[in-house]
């Protein structure tokens, strides 16, 4: 089968990340995964949520949204948090824990730090790309609180970034097209951290079932696609002074 695209089933869509796309936020990055572009900004806020106040620790949290036409229709803005859709309450924590998953809070210390994951464009894995684009905002940001002698030093203790993999016909696909993704059998989000470990799965079967193997052999495909993708992040980072 070929897909829609020309792409090997075990290839990456064509990926980029550059920083400083916004001139404003403690660190900033947007990521384009073939049509796929989200834009990544953290803003930095000294103080915590309630819950943690007095703990001693920080806070990584994210957010979530597509602009009204970063798909073929237009989607209506969101314009208050009642009224944010339950797929973006959803994707802004997955973002978030994530993040939190290389984090180390202590070393944080009391403050915020807010991912914003904007989709300027959507064909497919929005999501694991705000994940892998958001972590390089995420180290950005971290980065100019050590420079600026806020932080003594860049309070991560791993790199994490996600991609998307699936069954379409017989065939085990790498990274999905909104195409491919609608058209999958078997599709599944897989967050991984540079330690080999999973930070989290989102497997979904549309049809008939699937066994214990076709989860190890997509597991093993996402991780092949996630270690290309810890190398963009890492070229990327290599701008900085």
């Amino acid at each position: 089968m070929k897909r829609v695209d020309g792409r090997a089933n075990d290839e990456l869509r064509p990926a980029s990340i550059s920083l400083g796309y916004q001139a404003f936020a403690e660190g900033s990055a947007l990521i384009e995964l073939g049509r796929t572009r989200v834009l990544c900004a953290v803003s930095v806020e000294e103080k915590v949520p309630r819950f943690l106040k007095g703990e001693g620790i920080g806070w990584v949290t994210a957010e979530y949204a597509m602009l009204p036409r970063s798909t073929l229709t237009r989607t209506p803005r969101g314009i208050s948090p009642e009224r944010i859709a339950g797929r973006n309450q959803e994707i802004q924590r997955l973002i978030g824990r994530s993040l939190r998953a290389v984090t180390d809070l202590v070393a944080l210390g009391e403050r915020t730090l807010t991912v914003d994951c904007d989709v300027l464009q959507a064909d497919g894995g929005t999501r694991t790309a705000a994940i892998t684009g958001g972590y390089v905002a995420l180290f950005v940001a971290l980065h100019n609180l050590k420079k600026q002698g806020t932080l003594a030093s860049v309070p991560l203790n791993g790199v994490v970034a996600a991609t998307s993999v699936g069954i379409m016909g017989r065939e085990e696909l790498l990274d999905l097209c909104y195409e491919e993704d609608y058209r999958a059998a078997v599709d599944f989000n897989v967050v991984m951290t540079d330690k080999g470990e999973f930070v989290e799965l989102q497997g979904t079967a549309e049809g008939a079932p699937f066994s214990k193997e076709t989860i190890d052999a997509l597991l093993a495909l996402a991780e092949k696609g996630i270690k290309q993708l810890f190398k963009i992040q890492k070229a990327a980072l290599a701008e900085l002074d």
